[in-house]
């Protein structure tokens, strides 16, 4: 319930909304509360009378009363739609303002489907809480209330029978909202894992095409659309049962208080009149209780909802910008010093460790090592895309932890090895490196990363839409783009994490020297051939997340068995010596 509180904080400007519609639910109600007693004269005065101006003086009355009720309840409809509607877009805006707070380490903690889930599916849940459960959770105790005040004065022996069915029903309805409530949070674990499965798919759609495995993959739909459809089915099979609770208590009422009404209106102790208006509030009261069973169950999966969103917005970035921040990063130079790093504090093992190595501004060094050496991870810390358990990463002479966030990684651009492209143009994909960029410093941009040649030969040339994620260019496309949007920067520190490994060697070698004339760029590159690297001002190599050996390429050929071993895998044709042979 705190957390439910807690969102409700976002209604912010919608507040009043909600308030207002809540006003217009109580007047709704009292509206429709004087009908049962119009009814109860028009038959017990006008028709006994047959005074049909009467009948009609009281009808008009019933009708007006009909119509303000319709009138205030359309009014509500509209300010509680404007009310929840715009909750769910502050609370989902607040959602995705804290993911892009996240640093790679809060990431960790979710899985994507699961935030897509709680930004949708969970959000809409509290969205139809209060579009479809405010208006009973108003109406529902006033006409409750009222209807059991009302029931006693019109005629308390009958009022009895009321008494005894209303709390028969409301235990009812207390153990299957007792029953149901633990199932939601169920349901929507279901739902995370079907996003999962779906996501998964169409993410690696073309290599289900490639390997066929379209039965497997069936399967594993299959799987968890069958536990989510039996954890719908068990948690409704309960959730259902409130309306034949309702009928099975409000018949029975009605068939006893017929019963003794009818014999006290033999014996003149009750008018027709009364017992009509009687039998309208025992509905409006079962009704009631009723209503209340099914907010209390949209109220218990709101929690639950509630509950997964709180735990998006309460997790706390574990990197921000320190209290007095350096806003400018001098130069290009990278130290680190006695680094260590651990993806989780509880690991056993440490991913990197004990690391010292400095890159001087403007150098261009390459780091080599086998799979799982930890290479990416290294790199990551520069940006603090993670920060260091151990020691320290300096920037531009200040270790990173003292910068702003943004100036840091604004002045440090790195070319993932999993390259990424928007949807939407060229131009606007380029334009993520530099908002302002002209279309001249796009195109030198794009020559320097060798990818004016085929952006030349497009259709609309930089208005060419790429589609989703870039799906019609080939991987060295994308890798050439990603570059040409990393150069648009400007930063001081350029990283290429294995970033031209689609790119054949010949234009691999022409972004090189293209690169070469970027002097005042420090640029770090990772790689698997020593080809991209040789040429560099030095080279790491890692082996098991320690830095093995640093130096130039004749000096590591010369004297590290790790390097003389990867050269001689990759170099044929040469000898040990680098000389033709």
């Amino acid at each position: 319930m705190r957390e439910l509180k807690k969102l409700l904080g976002y209604l912010g400007p919608y507040r009043k909304d909600l308030l207002i519609g809540s006003l217009l639910v109580l007047v709704e109600t009292c509206f429709e509360l004087v009908i049962p007693v119009l009814m109860a004269d028009l038959i017990d005065v006008g028709v006994a009378r047959r005074d049909v101006v009467y009948i009609l003086y009281k009808g008009a009355q019933m009708g007006i009363c009909a119509l303000l009720a319709l009138a205030t309840g359309l009014m509500y409809a509209r300010f509680a739609a404007r009310a929840s509607y715009g909750w769910g877009a502050q609370v989902r805006r607040a959602q995705f303002a804290q993911v892009q707070r996240y640093s790679f380490a809060n990431l960790d903690h979710f899985e994507t489907s699961s935030l897509v889930t709680r930004m949708t599916t969970d959000v809409t849940v509290l969205q139809n809480a209060i579009n479809g459960g405010l208006r009973p959770l108003m109406r529902s105790p006033i006409m409750l209330v009222m209807g059991i005040g009302l029931s006693f004065w019109m005629s308390p022996r009958l009022a009895l029978i009321f008494l005894v069915c209303a709390p028969i029903l409301g235990v009812i309805l207390f153990f299957i909202v007792r029953r149901v409530a633990p199932m939601y949070g169920k349901l929507q674990a279901a739902v995370d894992r079907l996003n999962h499965v779906v996501q998964e798919d169409l993410a690696a759609i073309r290599a289900v095409k490639a390997f066929v495995p379209e039965d497997y993959e069936q399967a594993q739909f299959d799987q968890v659309n069958s536990r989510l459809a039996d954890t719908s089915r068990e948690t409704f099979h309960y959730a259902v049962l409130n309306l034949p609770s309702l009928q099975v208590v409000m018949y029975t009422s009605v068939v006893l208080i017929l019963w003794f009404g009818g014999n006290m209106i033999a014996q003149d102790q009750l008018q027709v009149g009364d017992l009509t208006g009687f039998l309208s509030y025992v509905f409006q009261g079962m009704n009631s209780l009723m209503m209340l069973s099914n907010v209390f169950l949209l109220l218990t999966r709101s929690l639950a909802s509630a509950h997964r969103i709180a735990q998006v917005l309460e997790e706390e970035p574990q990197i921000n910008s320190p209290e007095h921040a350096v806003y400018q990063v001098a130069d290009g130079s990278v130290e680190f010093q006695n680094v260590s790093f651990k993806y989780h504090k509880d690991a056993q093992q440490s991913a990197l460790s004990q690391v010292n190595w400095k890159i001087e501004a403007g150098q261009t060094v390459g780091i080599l090592g086998g799979t799982g050496s930890a290479k990416s991870t290294l790199v990551q810390l520069i940006p603090r895309l993670y920060d260091a358990s151990e020691g320290a990463v300096l920037v531009g002479g200040k270790n990173v932890r003292q910068y702003d966030l943004h100036a840091l990684r604004d002045a440090v651009s790195i070319v993932l090895q999993n390259n990424l492209l928007f949807s939407g143009t060229v131009r606007e994909n380029l334009r993520w490196g530099d908002a302002s960029a002209s279309d001249g410093e796009l195109w030198q941009a794009l020559e320097a990363a060798c990818a004016d040649e085929f952006v030349h030969k497009m259709p609309n040339g930089l208005d060419t839409d790429l589609g989703q994620g870039g799906g019609n260019l080939s991987g060295g496309q994308k890798q050439r783009l990603c570059i040409a949007r990393a150069l648009l920067k400007h930063p001081k520190v350029l990283i290429f994490d294995d970033s031209t490994s689609a790119v054949d060697t010949a234009t691999e070698q022409k972004i090189r020297r293209n690169l070469a004339s970027y002097r005042n760029i420090t640029k770090i590159m990772i790689a698997q051939r020593i080809s991209s690297v040789m040429d560099t001002d030095q080279i790491a190599v890692l082996e098991d997340g320690r830095i093995h050996a640093v130096g130039t390429h004749r000096q590591l050929l010369a004297e590290d068995a790790i390097y003389q071993e990867i050269y001689a895998s990759q170099m044929k044709g040469w000898v040990l010596h680098g000389t033709a042979a």
